[in-house]
């Protein structure tokens, strides 16, 4: 089920809590000759995604028309009649309300938005589906109360390269609630506002990669449902902004966080359909991504002949990387990133030694503290599968120190894998190693 964010945003608009809203339908349901018994929990149920039984729909608009002083349909609390059509393609408009409701709860917290499952099937498909396929936003121009501007522009593509910036050094946890507290006060009122078609698509574009930020974080933060949930409002922002790459790069991140969940064959088909739809617009950093991506997939699945053709693709795509021509949004592959993806995609075939040169390669090739991490924590177990347990236990303690600081789940999945990697060996260097993993472990988050 999806969470009903804008059920939980209206509410809050109105004043009404779980409870009140429960009274007060219980009450208009008996002036109408309804015996009625709903209590606070069946209000949270339904902002967890289930939607109310028989004419409680059309007496929560009538409830809170009346306190709001508006008119309030059933799109506007969520509840659209079941069995209508949805387009093809999320209207803009109604787009930027769920999105902005969503940016909303999870600020404040709200336990069905952070404790969200994430989608599988065709509702995790189709987001993909949608962006890839016609029909495309002929005109997102908008009249609202404030103009955007150029300068407003600026100021959101500034915005993502600081949170980026502080993600990679502090970490998804501590990066989150800034990101998401930023969307909320100034990116919202911004999508609401005035603006013509040309700077509309640019105003997208900018809010398109503040989104993907705020997913990372949420991925990193270990809120996969919710993740996932800001990939797929980043990936319509792109479809609106018209720019492929941007798309394409949204993709990559549902590749990694499929690849985390082991949806090797969905990591697959998902790299496919952004390698395919980009075409042009996509760069050589982002292709390399995606089809390292793509051989550590296939090296899960067992099929050497696909991952070793996805190898010889991404190497020959960085190659071709030329830093200046890139997008800000594919600097996280720098030199050395596709190293360790293939080392882990070899290790996976089984292949030591050339997982073992290719990890060293990344180690030896400057990156950012967050990048320095991964790629220490692969030559690691590379090393430690060769037997070579002092060179292991140098770098584990490099890797150790490294990650001080920073407050981010998947960086602890690391240090938890190295550990017990380290803790397998069992000789006594291995096992002081482990211990200044599980010092830093003991630090909660």
């Amino acid at each position: 089920m999806e969470p009903n964010t804008l059920l939980d945003a209206i509410l809050d608009e109105a004043g009404i809590s779980h409870a009140g809203l429960a009274a007060r339908i219980n009450q208009l349901g008996r002036a109408r000759g309804l015996a009625l018994r709903y209590e606070h929990t069946a209000v949270a149920r339904w902002l967890k995604g289930q939607r109310p039984r028989g004419q409680v729909p059309d007496l929560i608009c009538e409830i809170l028309g009346d306190r709001l002083h508006r008119a309030v349909g059933l799109d506007d609390i969520g509840l659209s009649r079941p069995g209508l059509r949805r387009g093809p393609v999320t209207p803009l408009s109604g787009f930027v309300e769920r999105a902005t409701a969503l940016w909303r709860s999870d600020e404040q917290q709200r336990p069905h938005i952070l404790a969200a499952p994430a989608l599988t099937g065709t509702s995790a498909v189709m987001p993909v589906w949608e962006w890839e396929n016609p029909p495309e936003d002929s005109d997102v121009s908008r009249a609202g109360m404030s103009r955007v501007g150029m300068a407003d522009i600026e100021m959101l593509r500034t915005a993502r390269t600081h949170y980026e910036q502080m993600y990679r050094k502090a970490g998804g946890i501590a990066t989150r609630a800034r990101i998401v507290g930023f969307l909320n006060t100034e990116a919202a009122p911004l999508l609401r506002g005035s603006y013509t078609d040309a700077t509309g698509r640019q105003l997208h574009r900018a809010t398109g990669g503040l989104v993907a930020v705020a997913g990372i974080c949420a991925y990193d933060s270990d809120a996969l449902g919710l993740a996932q949930r800001y990939f797929h409002q980043a990936l319509r922002l792109a479809k609106a902004s018209g720019d492929r790459g941007l798309g394409a790069y949204v993709i990559a991140l549902l590749v990694n966080q499929s690849l985390f969940v082991r949806e090797y064959r969905q990591a697959v088909a998902f790299a496919e359909a952004a390698l395919r739809a980009a075409g042009p617009q996509i760069t050589p950093a982002l292709s390399a991504d995606l089809y390292a991506m793509q051989a550590k997939s296939y090296a899960r699945l067992g099929d050497g002949a696909s991952a070793l053709a996805c190898i010889r693709r991404a190497e020959a795509a960085a190659e071709r990387i030329r830093p200046g021509l890139e997008p800000a949004e594919t600097g996280y592959v720098q030199p050395g990133l596709v190293n360790v993806q293939v080392a882990e995609a070899l290790l996976s075939l089984g292949d030591l030694r050339s997982a073992r040169e290719q990890a060293d390669a990344a180690v030896d090739t400057p990156a950012h503290d967050r990048g320095r991490v991964h790629r220490l924590a692969m030559l690691t177990h590379i090393e430690l599968r060769q037997g070579d347990a002092d060179r292991a236990v140098a770098n584990a303690a490099q890797m150790t120190e490294q990650v001080r600081g920073m407050e981010s789940q998947r960086l602890r999945d690391r240090l938890r894998a190295v550990r017990e990697h380290l803790a397998e060996t069992g000789s006594s260097a291995t096992d002081a190693a482990a211990d200044l993993i599980d010092e830093v472990l003991r630090v909660p988050l």
